[in-house]
């Protein structure tokens, strides 16, 4: 199958874990709880992970992590640099408020905004979207005129800034430099709901567009 971008949800939020395909290898964007059906896709597509890549350190984007690396122990995994702290901090990631005490590896690998990350020879260019995190990150990939854009930018919506460690006016600011500034067919591939263009949201999202 030719280089793409597939999507599966994970976990009780249905956080969209995004999967870059290419040439039997793929870097997992996001992965949630209960990986099982994340495995199984691994194993019938003949894919071996090469790289996991986070966008935030909320708990629903990197619970799966531990298992992923259970597996396969030679997948590197990659995370702002600003949240590495909430990996293993339950409070910070939020997961103690449901009552549990959810945590991830520290990371092979840490990145911020202006990064550039080589997948199997496929270039990913770190885009600093922090405000709904203190360190968050969007993952362009220009080959396929896609980003990544975890609990950022949704369709025709922007993550949760009413959280501990959030700041409103710094994500909707990085929003409009670092991801309105893409090409308008590029496509949106967010943490959680559909997808969408950021022309669309250029258009039609209420929180970013600049009066």
């Amino acid at each position: 199958m030719p280089f793409s971008i597939e999507t599966i949800p994970l976990g009780p939020l249905e956080t969209n874990c995004h999967i870059i395909r290419m040439d039997g290898q793929c870097c997992i964007v996001d992965p949630d709880a209960w990986p099982e059906s994340l495995l199984d896709f691994f194993h019938q597509a003949e894919l071996v992970p090469i790289k996991i890549l986070l966008t935030h350190g909320h708990a629903d984007h990197i619970s799966g992590v531990a298992d992923i690396k259970k597996h396969y122990p030679e997948c590197s995994m990659i995370c702002p640099a600003d949240d590495v702290f909430m990996l293993s901090d339950a409070t910070a990631n939020l997961s103690s408020m449901f009552g549990m005490n959810i945590t991830a590896p520290q990371p092979d690998a840490t990145c911020v905004g202006g990064d550039v990350i080589d997948c199997n020879g496929t270039e990913l260019h770190v885009l600093d979207t922090s405000g709904h995190t203190p360190g968050g990150v969007s993952y362009y990939l220009p080959s396929l005129s896609s980003v990544m854009t975890g609990d950022s930018l949704f369709a025709e919506g922007i993550g949760r800034t009413d959280l501990p460690l959030a700041d409103g006016r710094k994500l909707v600011k990085n929003i409009r430099e670092n991801l309105l500034s893409l090409p308008d067919e590029t496509r949106v591939f967010p943490g959680h709901g559909p997808n969408s263009t950021i022309g669309h949201e250029k258009m039609y999202n209420q929180f970013v567009v600049c009066p």
